[in-house]
Protein backbone atom coordinates (compact mmCIF):
# COMPACT_ATOMS: atom_id res chain seq x y z
CA UNK A 1 0.00 0.00 0.00
CA UNK A 2 1.73 3.25 -0.63
CA UNK A 3 0.73 6.53 0.95
CA UNK A 4 -0.10 9.61 -0.57
CA UNK A 5 2.16 12.52 0.74
CA UNK A 6 -0.03 15.48 0.74
CA UNK A 7 1.82 19.00 0.32
CA UNK A 8 0.91 21.33 2.98
CA UNK A 9 0.24 25.36 1.53
CA UNK A 10 1.88 27.31 3.03
CA UNK A 11 -0.03 29.80 4.97
CA UNK A 12 0.62 33.64 4.24
CA UNK A 13 0.64 35.71 7.25
CA UNK A 14 -2.55 38.17 8.02
CA UNK A 15 -1.48 41.93 7.21
CA UNK A 16 -1.96 43.84 10.56
CA UNK A 17 -0.21 47.05 9.67
CA UNK A 18 0.73 48.35 5.92
CA UNK A 19 4.69 47.29 5.34
CA UNK A 20 6.76 49.90 4.71
CA UNK A 21 7.71 49.27 1.02
CA UNK A 22 3.76 49.52 -0.13
CA UNK A 23 3.42 52.30 2.28
CA UNK A 24 5.89 54.02 0.21
CA UNK A 25 3.71 53.62 -3.08
CA UNK A 26 0.74 54.26 -1.40
CA UNK A 27 1.87 57.93 0.50
CA UNK A 28 2.19 59.96 -2.81
CA UNK A 29 -1.57 58.80 -3.55
CA UNK A 30 -2.47 60.52 -0.46
CA UNK A 31 -2.86 64.24 0.06
CA UNK A 32 -0.69 66.11 1.88
CA UNK A 33 -1.19 65.84 5.70
CA UNK A 34 -2.16 68.19 8.58
CA UNK A 35 1.13 70.14 9.62
CA UNK A 36 2.11 69.34 13.25
CA UNK A 37 1.94 71.87 15.81
CA UNK A 38 -1.51 73.56 13.92
CA UNK A 39 -4.74 74.85 15.99
CA UNK A 40 -6.81 72.12 16.90
CA UNK A 41 -6.90 68.59 17.91
CA UNK A 42 -3.78 66.37 17.23
CA UNK A 43 -3.58 65.06 13.55
CA UNK A 44 -3.76 61.10 13.42
CA UNK A 45 -0.97 60.45 10.80
CA UNK A 46 -2.34 58.59 7.22
CA UNK A 47 -0.37 55.55 7.64
CA UNK A 48 -2.10 54.88 11.22
CA UNK A 49 -5.35 55.62 9.35
CA UNK A 50 -5.42 53.03 6.94
CA UNK A 51 -3.73 50.05 9.06
CA UNK A 52 -7.13 51.23 10.78
CA UNK A 53 -8.91 51.01 7.83
CA UNK A 54 -7.32 48.08 6.91
CA UNK A 55 -8.32 46.67 10.40
CA UNK A 56 -12.06 46.90 10.38
CA UNK A 57 -11.98 45.67 6.31
CA UNK A 58 -10.08 42.32 8.12
CA UNK A 59 -12.09 41.99 10.93
CA UNK A 60 -15.62 43.19 10.15
CA UNK A 61 -15.86 44.79 13.53
CA UNK A 62 -17.71 48.74 13.98
CA UNK A 63 -15.94 51.72 13.53
CA UNK A 64 -16.33 52.43 16.99
CA UNK A 65 -15.22 49.33 18.20
CA UNK A 66 -11.39 49.82 16.65
CA UNK A 67 -8.76 49.22 19.30
CA UNK A 68 -7.29 52.93 20.21
CA UNK A 69 -3.89 52.07 18.46
CA UNK A 70 -5.44 53.09 15.24
CA UNK A 71 -7.36 56.47 16.79
CA UNK A 72 -10.43 57.03 16.84
CA UNK A 73 -12.75 55.14 14.69
CA UNK A 74 -14.75 58.24 13.93
CA UNK A 75 -11.62 59.39 12.60
CA UNK A 76 -10.66 56.38 10.52
CA UNK A 77 -14.50 56.21 9.67
CA UNK A 78 -14.25 59.78 7.78
CA UNK A 79 -11.17 59.63 6.08
CA UNK A 80 -12.55 56.42 4.60
CA UNK A 81 -15.57 58.25 3.35
CA UNK A 82 -13.52 60.75 2.07
CA UNK A 83 -11.07 58.49 0.28
CA UNK A 84 -13.47 56.54 -1.33
CA UNK A 85 -15.14 60.07 -2.88
CA UNK A 86 -12.13 61.32 -3.89
CA UNK A 87 -11.14 57.71 -5.45
CA UNK A 88 -8.17 57.39 -3.53
CA UNK A 89 -9.22 53.04 -3.06
CA UNK A 90 -9.59 53.28 -6.82
CA UNK A 91 -5.82 54.63 -7.30
CA UNK A 92 -4.48 52.42 -4.43
CA UNK A 93 -5.64 49.26 -6.03
CA UNK A 94 -4.29 50.42 -10.35
CA UNK A 95 -1.06 50.98 -8.32
CA UNK A 96 -0.85 47.53 -6.53
CA UNK A 97 -1.79 45.75 -9.27
CA UNK A 98 1.07 47.37 -11.15
CA UNK A 99 3.63 46.23 -8.51
CA UNK A 100 2.52 42.88 -8.41
CA UNK A 101 2.69 42.62 -12.10
CA UNK A 102 5.95 43.75 -11.73
CA UNK A 103 6.73 41.06 -8.95
CA UNK A 104 4.60 38.42 -9.87
CA UNK A 105 2.94 39.12 -13.28
CA UNK A 106 -0.51 38.72 -14.05
CA UNK A 107 -1.92 36.04 -15.61
CA UNK A 108 -3.73 37.21 -18.50
CA UNK A 109 -4.00 33.93 -20.81
CA UNK A 110 -6.79 32.96 -18.06
CA UNK A 111 -9.57 34.87 -16.63
CA UNK A 112 -12.63 33.95 -14.28
CA UNK A 113 -15.53 36.30 -14.18
CA UNK A 114 -18.35 35.74 -11.40
CA UNK A 115 -21.12 37.34 -10.01
CA UNK A 116 -23.09 37.35 -6.54
CA UNK A 117 -26.49 38.84 -6.05
CA UNK A 118 -26.52 41.05 -3.05
CA UNK A 119 -29.32 42.44 -0.68
CA UNK A 120 -29.58 46.12 -0.25
CA UNK A 121 -32.08 47.14 2.23
CA UNK A 122 -31.12 50.36 2.09
CA UNK A 123 -31.57 51.15 -1.74
CA UNK A 124 -29.28 53.73 -3.75
CA UNK A 125 -28.62 54.16 -7.12
CA UNK A 126 -27.13 50.69 -7.89
CA UNK A 127 -30.01 48.99 -6.70
CA UNK A 128 -32.99 47.27 -8.34
CA UNK A 129 -35.65 44.26 -7.94
CA UNK A 130 -33.95 41.45 -7.28
CA UNK A 131 -35.58 38.87 -9.16
CA UNK A 132 -34.25 35.94 -7.44
CA UNK A 133 -35.55 37.58 -4.19
CA UNK A 134 -39.23 38.33 -4.41
CA UNK A 135 -38.05 41.51 -5.89
CA UNK A 136 -36.66 43.09 -2.77
CA UNK A 137 -33.88 46.00 -3.57
CA UNK A 138 -30.48 44.47 -4.50
CA UNK A 139 -27.70 44.42 -6.48
CA UNK A 140 -25.03 42.26 -7.97
CA UNK A 141 -21.34 42.45 -7.76
CA UNK A 142 -19.27 40.99 -11.25
CA UNK A 143 -15.43 40.70 -10.54
CA UNK A 144 -13.02 39.23 -12.84
CA UNK A 145 -9.86 38.00 -11.89
CA UNK A 146 -6.47 36.58 -13.31
CA UNK A 147 -5.92 33.22 -13.10
CA UNK A 148 -4.25 33.59 -9.13
CA UNK A 149 -7.47 35.30 -7.71
CA UNK A 150 -6.15 38.59 -8.46
CA UNK A 151 -8.95 40.89 -9.48
CA UNK A 152 -8.63 43.34 -12.38
CA UNK A 153 -12.10 44.67 -12.65
CA UNK A 154 -15.33 44.73 -10.39
CA UNK A 155 -18.77 46.72 -11.59
CA UNK A 156 -21.38 46.64 -9.36
CA UNK A 157 -24.98 46.87 -10.88
CA UNK A 158 -28.71 46.83 -9.85
CA UNK A 159 -29.65 43.02 -8.87
CA UNK A 160 -31.95 43.01 -11.94
CA UNK A 161 -29.57 44.05 -15.21
CA UNK A 162 -28.63 41.48 -17.22
CA UNK A 163 -25.77 39.72 -17.04
CA UNK A 164 -24.07 39.51 -20.62
CA UNK A 165 -24.08 43.63 -20.34
CA UNK A 166 -22.79 43.96 -17.17
CA UNK A 167 -20.04 41.37 -18.43
CA UNK A 168 -19.11 43.11 -21.28
CA UNK A 169 -18.91 46.24 -18.97
CA UNK A 170 -16.49 44.36 -16.34
CA UNK A 171 -14.64 43.55 -19.64
CA UNK A 172 -14.40 47.05 -20.65
CA UNK A 173 -13.57 48.13 -17.18
CA UNK A 174 -9.64 46.39 -16.39
CA UNK A 175 -7.74 49.04 -14.33
CA UNK A 176 -4.61 48.32 -15.78
CA UNK A 177 -3.47 47.95 -19.22
CA UNK A 178 -3.60 44.64 -20.68
CA UNK A 179 -0.91 43.54 -23.08
CA UNK A 180 -1.66 42.45 -26.27
CA UNK A 181 -2.42 39.14 -26.96
CA UNK A 182 -0.14 37.14 -28.61
CA UNK A 183 -0.86 34.81 -31.83
CA UNK A 184 0.41 31.10 -31.07
CA UNK A 185 0.60 27.79 -33.21
CA UNK A 186 -0.92 24.85 -32.89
Amino acid sequence: MTRVHRKKKKRLPTIRKIPDRVWNEVKDILSPEKPPKTVGRPAVSYRTVLDGILYVLRTGCQWKSLPKEYGSGYTCHRRFQEWVRSGVFQKLWVRLLEIYDDARGIRWRWQSLDSASVKAPLGGDKTGPNPTDRGKPGTKRYVLTDQKGVPLSVVITAANTHDLKAATETLGSIVVKRPRPRKYRR
